[in-house]
């Protein structure tokens, strides 16, 4: 089951993001690289397309079971890392239930809008970030039919020439339409932002033992940017580790340094005994708060019915409740500036971007649940992803990763 041709597929197809994690970053040949992936795909049987799909599956997303850990349940990593290997085993398999190459490009094509349990990190045209060729689904149609044209002249000798011929004008006018749109046309801020990236091991982030060291620290952060004129100051997602409008004292403290600086925060918010996970703007000693739209599946929302979901929090979560969500995203106003709010996985969502009225983003992160492992690195990926798709510029505060500015 396990082929060369399959392993070989999978591999091309999952390399980007190494590339990227090790900072290895050469257009031309990415796009050869996915161009020759996508060649596999479209010539592999059931097997190898099970077989494709299950190494894919582990390669992007081995680092889903790492946040056991903070459960103690680490025996179920390698059934997490095993089970999400079938799945997308069994997607790709569907692929070629039918022998026919224009059944498998539509088949991939509508697998770009398909969503396991709400999960969508597993973007078929996501391969394209790095290459001449555009991630948008346009994009991705034509490479898809141009590539089935190709597999069809070679299996057709007598047509392999003019085959060869559309393939080239295609992928060649995909390179020239990607490039009259690679430049944003957004000015940048004149602002004195300070980026407040955080290292806090995921074990030490909710230790009581710690949460007096974690509030010093930010306080002393937010007092240099004070002292050094700053105008806004951001910090990660649960920067501060607690029930933020709960705590009185921090609360009002955070409000009187608002005078000097704006500071954007997370941390947990509590409304009719509902949890949120929140993100705080404290400006001119007024409060803006931004809850979280899109959670989590399976880290901060069971994506099953109640029975079910009440089931798996109290035999793998001890009884946990799923954070509760806001209807609509939220834009803060900043300094006379717009700035869509986003904590971390819901910036790789389109719910966050509905009703866009700004260009510039605020992402708030923690990726100390899956590091050290290549997840950071698929994020990112996945925000120049949706930066390119809604033509927006983004802040990404994280804590256990680096920032970016993109």
């Amino acid at each position: 089951m396990f082929t060369i041709k399959s392993i070989f597929t999978a591999i091309l197809f999952s390399l980007f993001i190494y590339l990227e994690y090790f900072n290895i970053s050469y257009e031309i040949l990415d796009t050869v690289i996915i161009l020759y992936a996508f060649y596999l795909l479209l010539n592999l049987n059931k097997k190898e397309l099970f077989s494709t799909g299950f190494i894919i599956g582990i390669l992007w997303f081995y680092w889903i079971g790492y946040s056991f850990i903070y459960y103690e349940l680490i025996y179920i990593i390698p059934i997490a890392i095993i089970g999400i290997g079938i799945i997308y085993g069994i997607i790709f398999y569907f692929a070629a239930i039918f022998n026919n190459i224009i059944y498998k490009v539509v088949y991939f094509f509508i697998l770009s809008y398909i969503e396991p349990f709400g999960f969508n990190w597993f973007k078929i045209e996501l391969p394209f970030i790095n290459t001449y060729i555009s991630t948008n689904k346009i994009s991705l149609l034509i490479v898809l039919i141009s590539t089935a044209i190709l597999i069809y002249g070679y299996k057709n000798r007598d047509k392999l020439k003019i085959s060869l011929y559309i393939y080239i004008l295609s992928i060649l006018s995909l390179g020239i339409s990607t490039q009259l749109n690679l430049n944003k046309n957004i000015k940048k801020l004149n602002l004195k932002i300070v980026l407040n990236n955080t290292h806090i091991a995921q074990e030490n982030r909710w230790d009581k033992n710690y949460r007096y060291s974690i509030i010093k620290d930010n306080l002393l952060k937010i007092e240099k940017a004070i002292k050094n004129n700053n105008d806004i100051i951001i910090f990660p997602e649960t920067a501060f580790p607690l029930i933020l409008n709960k705590d009185k004292d921090l609360f009002n403290k955070l409000k009187d340094y608002s005078k000097d600086i704006s500071i954007i925060t997370g941390a947990l918010y509590l409304e009719d005994n509902n949890i949120f996970n929140s993100t705080y703007l404290f400006q001119n000693e007024k409060i803006d708060i931004a809850n979280k739209v899109v959670l989590v599946p399976f880290g901060e929302a069971v994506p099953f019915p109640k029975i079910i979901r009440d089931f798996i929090n109290n035999t793998f979560y001890n009884g946990a409740k799923d954070y509760e969500v806001a209807k609509n995203p939220t834009t803060f106003n900043i300094k006379g500036i717009k700035f869509r709010n986003a904590i971390c996985y819901e910036a790789t969502t389109d719910k966050i971007y509905q009703n866009l009225n700004t260009n510039y983003i605020i992402i708030t992160s923690n990726n100390a649940w899956f590091t050290p492992s290549i997840e950071p690195t698929l994020q990112d990926i996945l925000l120049k992803y949706y930066s390119n798709k809604y033509d927006f510029y983004y802040y990404h505060i994280t804590n256990s990763s680096p920032k970016t500015l993109f």
